[in-house]
């Protein structure tokens, strides 16, 4: 039996998939999670076959919770479900480690055949992007090897960073101290080899995938 983890924070969403999966794999057992560190917990006590990971719920912020997870098990299978069918971004989500991506507009029929390609082994992405992939940069990739070294409070700190707030306002948004802030900052710094905001704001703009108000 083959056993998904399905990471959506949106529940509607999680029985409309588990239900078209269900159609077409029906040797088939579904865990659920709603953010990255359920995610993460789920992964670490079960033995997942397969992730399908949504990059907006809780604690992934973008390509963050792909990165993280990428770096922690490096040898589970993962396709990110998003509402966006760009060419740009799908070629940054498969560069980065993603085995698959599946539009939430996918047919029954097309996620299960995604998520059987992925589990052989292949790459699976929609038709109409694959002959518009690009291939990620050097530097960027070397980009993301560093973000994903970060903690899933660092990013947020960071992401904080790349929104202009100051320390005494992302501790206020965190509910840290402003001392617990600025030992991410330095942390953050050392990881991502830099040594100020400015650096910090670009490199958290790279990873962005999408403004907010056009996020599914």
């Amino acid at each position: 039996m083959i056993t998904l983890l399905i990471a959506d924070d949106h529940p509607l969403y999680r029985d409309a998939l588990k239900g078209a999966l269900s159609l077409n794999l029906p040797d088939l057992r579904v865990l659920e999670a709603g953010d990255l560190n359920h995610t993460v917990s789920l992964l670490q006590n079960e033995d997942i076959d397969l992730l399908l990971l949504d990059l907006h719920m809780p604690g992934s912020n973008d390509l963050f919770g792909l990165l993280h997870i990428r770096k922690l098990f490096p040898g589970l299978p993962v396709a990110v479900v998003s509402g966006t069918e760009d060419a740009a971004i799908i070629s940054k989500i498969v560069g980065v480690g993603a085995l698959g991506f599946i539009p939430k507009t996918a047919s029954s029929a097309d996620i299960a055949e995604a998520v059987q390609v992925i589990l052989d082994g292949d790459i699976w992405v929609p038709e109409s992007v694959t002959d518009h992939l690009e291939e990620v940069d050097e530097s960027f990739s070397e980009l993301a090897d560093k973000v994903s070294s970060l903690t899933p409070s660092q990013y947020k700190v960071l992401c904080y960073m790349r929104d202009g707030l100051l320390n005494k306002q992302i501790g206020y948004n965190l509910d840290i101290a402003e001392a617990t802030v600025k030992a991410h900052v330095t942390a953050i710094f050392k990881k991502l080899g830099i040594n100020n905001r400015t650096q910090a704001v670009l490199i958290a703009s790279q990873l962005e995938l999408e403004p907010p108000e056009q996020r599914p």
